[in-house]
């Protein structure tokens, strides 16, 4: 399976870079992000926000 993984801004919240990654990658990215205070929105890839 594959996820869309986005950086989201410290202001206002808006996606500023996206990803698409395997499920491996995921938890190595949200560790990262994790340690540097980095706020990310992870969905499944192809899925449409609502």
């Amino acid at each position: 399976m594959r996820f869309e993984i986005m950086r989201l801004d410290d202001v206002d919240g808006t996606a500023v870079d996206t990803t698409v990654v395997d499920a491996a990658s995921v938890k190595q990215i949200v560790q990262q992000a994790a340690a540097i205070g980095q706020r990310l929105w992870i969905r499944p890839a192809g899925q449409s926000a609502s």
